[in-house]
């Protein structure tokens, strides 16, 4: 497989672990360092002075800064054998039993616990806060019912191991139903959903190096604090220590499920080497062929995708539309900026004739956003898309890099709310991209057919100022190319009277790829998102 840069240095392809529906834990670890039992006994055996979120995070953040000062210890597996190599079919047989759920009988919230085995080899150790004393939650095989073919690993002494990791439950569609909201499972993935949504994409606690040379460095949660809530409460504190041979962190976790669940997040970051490429709020998600693809698949679906775009709003006002791409090649690219207002994979669109899928139902997939709280810096916000063959596969990744790597000894902290959402962040206003086409520019049956090369782009836009626009209004277009020459670009209002149509032709230059970005504008009035594709050769 070739490399192909379109932003940013050349790197071989990286293979890259899919969230937790599919192959999440690959890289999942697990620490028991002394360091990690000492917080947990500190905390129970000092029962009269009591523990808040407040000071256990102070607790888990000291832990992590000690973590780093000390040699990366590279975790081993204690699971059997057949728990440890059992496969996807056999795990699927375990289930957690719905009456042993935390806290089923307080409050709102409950609490599932995963079983170690398959990918996730690596148990995680989980404490809770409750009545202001932490304690260690041991594993019980009881909580667990083993069916069919997974029958025999009840009888295994599994009772000095952790758990692969939890789901988090609240009564978020119907009020007599504890809907599954979020999930954190593998390495330092976990997945939200809001109402009437399902799981799709997946955010990560950190990404690292991520399509270097050296390989990625995947980190790993090896511990949680699970922050009972009061029993009318809304929403739901979790605390986490993660660990990975260049760094240690402490985070913190606000979870407040909704319309559009809410996690506001803290991260204390403790290097202990230098860390060339710090991905921060990673987002994972996967795009199989959509709408742009000029090849036919043999697929009776119009679009497989998790998300369509990256979105991102830039500290000048702009947002960018990045549509996403399935590509021939790895495919690197960077949309610099300064403290940006945030960004997100999103995917769009929102209605089941636009993917025809019964089972996958890819409408409902939540898009997700980063917004930072704070100064964030100068950097770039990096999309990996990298080839698949397979909806299986995770293929694409974004997150923020700042402009200056993390150095061993140094400390930082990142501060940013994140939300799941449909098609447009709550606070967008400009009309945003309905879809996107592009085919061969030329007119079937011309007796002088132009370049074969030549490519015909359409762009529809809906939304925002365009609203109620007359027909007559001299909207315009604002198109750029990086390589290549753009003709006949021009913008015209569609039967239906909501949709304003941007279309124009590209002449390649060879087989030097083309960044195109293109907006609609009144007079000096940015009236859309700024459309931006990456056009190549196959």
């Amino acid at each position: 497989m070739n490399t192909r840069v379109i932003c940013g240095r050349s790197t071989p392809p990286t293979a890259y672990p899919a969230d937790s529906a599919r192959v999440s834990g690959r890289g999942c670890l697990h620490w028991k360092a002394a360091a990690s039992w000492a917080l947990a006994g500190m905390l129970v055996s000092a029962p009269a002075l009591a523990v808040d979120a407040d000071s256990l995070f102070e607790q888990v953040t000291d832990q992590a800064r000690t973590l780093a000062e000390a040699p990366y210890e590279a975790p081993e597996s204690t699971l059997p054998d057949a728990v440890a190599e059992m496969g996807y079919d056999r795990y699927r047989q375990i289930r957690y039993r719905d009456e042993q759920a935390l806290w089923r009988d307080h409050g709102n919230f409950k609490v599932e616990l995963f079983h170690p085995g398959f990918l996730y080899d690596q148990p995680v150790d989980i404490h809770l806060l409750e009545d202001g004393e932490v304690r260690t939650l041991p594993f019980e095989q009881q909580r667990f019912r083993y069916d069919d073919d997974a029958a025999e690993l009840a009888e295994l002494d599994l009772s000095d191991q952790g758990y692969a990791g939890f789901r988090l439950h609240y009564p978020l569609n119907r009020a007599d139903v504890d809907d599954e909201f979020a999930v954190f499972l593998g390495a330092s993935y976990f997945r939200l959903v809001g109402r009437n949504q399902g799981y799709g994409l997946s955010a990560r606690g950190l990404a690292i190096d991520t399509a270097m040379p050296q390989g990625e460095e995947f980190p790993s949660f090896r511990e949680f604090w699970l922050v009972q809530p009061e029993a009318d409460a809304n929403r739901m504190t979790v605390l986490a220590l993660l660990d990975s041979p260049s760094l240690a962190g402490a985070y913190r976790f606000e979870i407040a499920p909704g319309k559009n669940t809410v996690v506001d997040t803290e991260a204390r970051l403790f290097a202990r080497n230098d860390v060339e490429k710090l991905g921060v709020a990673p987002l994972t998600s996967m795009f199989l062929h959509g709408e742009m693809d000029r090849q036919e698949e043999d697929d009776y679906r119009i679009r497989v995708h998790d998300s369509s775009g990256l979105l991102m709003a830039t500290s000048s006002g702009e947002w960018t539309w990045r549509v996403l791409d399935n590509p021939a090649d790895l495919q690197i690219s960077g949309l610099q900026d300064t403290s940006p207002r945030g960004f997100g994979l999103v995917q769009r669109p929102r209605h089941f004739d636009a993917y025809l899928d019964m089972e996958a139902r890819y409408e409902r997939r939540p898009s997700q956003w980063v917004q930072p709280a704070g100064d964030w810096g100068e950097g770039h916000v990096e999309l990996i898309e990298i080839p698949t063959d397979s909806e299986a596969h995770d293929n694409i990744t974004a997150y923020w890099v700042p402009s200056s790597p993390l150095k061993a000894g140094e400390s930082r902290t990142y501060r940013y709310q994140t939300w799941t959402f449909a098609d447009t962040p709550m606070e967008e206003p400009l009309a945003r991209v309905v879809r996107s086409r592009q085919g061969w520019g030329g007119i079937p049956g011309q007796s002088n057919p132009p370049d074969e090369q030549l490519r015909q782009f359409i762009i529809d836009f809906r939304g925002g100022e365009l609203e109620g626009l007359d027909a007559s209004q001299p909207v315009s277009v604002h198109l750029t190319t990086s390589s290549g020459e753009t003709t006949e670009a021009k913008v015209t209002a569609l039967p239906d009277g909501d949709t304003w149509r941007a279309s124009f032709k590209l002449l390649p230059d060879g087989d030097t790829p083309a960044d195109l970005r293109l907006t609609l504008m009144l007079r000096d009035q940015r009236l859309s998102e700024t459309w931006n594709s990456i056009w190549s050769p196959r």
